[in-house]
């Protein structure tokens, strides 16, 4: 299969990639901001599968240039997408009163709209049926529990998980499917920036392997959904 991963370089994204490799002969994009960890991350995928094709692409997804340079790059590997999963994402913890309108702007353009910027770049390019997988997180779900500082953060997976309910709705006539993981605790240098000290009980290698598969299988059974994916929030 062909699958895009953004937020390549570090954490759950960095071991999803290695997940897929081993999983089988799918030619994966691999998205980030550091071409070194991203040159890192190939090499350790051909150790696994010495027949995996993994593309690294350094990219800012903050950046305007979607058009005449990420999407460009992306079809120079591949002319159509089975899989999207849309992982990248940023976090900034500061008492409200303290927040910026640069912050605002920061959190929500990684979280949220580099999510809408690429899957509409994408959009003539998806297989029939094809799966989009958007990544929001405990603190976005209603009702769930909320941490002071995190307020952004928390408001950003939010409107990811209902973006991907309103996606859903307009790409079913496209076969393309799509759904959330609202992610609880992983122990991954983001979980460390958050909540200092804590020790969560999953590994970012646990969690790729449910993603991987997740991806690779999930859309025979949802669409339009947002699935809780946690053993614990802090």
């Amino acid at each position: 299969m062909n699958i895009i991963v953004t937020g390549a370089s570090r954490g759950i994204g960095y071991a999803l990639v290695k997940k897929l490799v081993q999983s089988g002969n799918h030619r994966v994009v691999a998205i980030a901001r550091d071409a070194g960890k991203l040159q890192m991350l190939k090499n350790e995928c051909l150790l696994l599968n010495d027949k995996s094709d993994v593309f690294p692409i350094n990219f800012d997804l903050a950046s305007p240039a979607y058009s005449f340079k990420l999407l460009p790059a992306i079809l120079a590997h591949f002319d159509n997408i089975d899989i999207l999963i849309n992982n990248a994402g940023t976090l900034i913890k500061k008492e409200f009163s303290e927040l910026s309108d640069e912050d605002f702007d920061t959190v929500f353009n990684l979280n949220v709209k580099s999510i809408f910027k690429l899957t509409r770049s994408l959009l003539p390019y998806f297989n029939q049926p094809a799966h989009v997988v958007n990544i929001s997180s405990m603190g976005g779900i209603q009702g769930s529990s909320k941490f002071p500082g995190l307020s952004l953060y928390s408001a950003s997976k939010g409107a990811v998980a209902v973006l991907t309910e309103a996606m859903a709705e307009e790409f079913k006539e496209k076969q393309i499917r799509v759904n959330c993981l609202a992610y609880g605790a992983v122990q991954t240098e983001m979980l460390a920036e958050a909540f200092p000290g804590y020790k969560a009980p999953l590994l970012p290698a646990d969690m790729a392997a449910f993603v991987s598969d997740f991806a690779l299988t999930g859309h025979h059974f949802f669409n339009g959904k947002i699935l809780p994916v946690s053993l614990s929030t802090p």
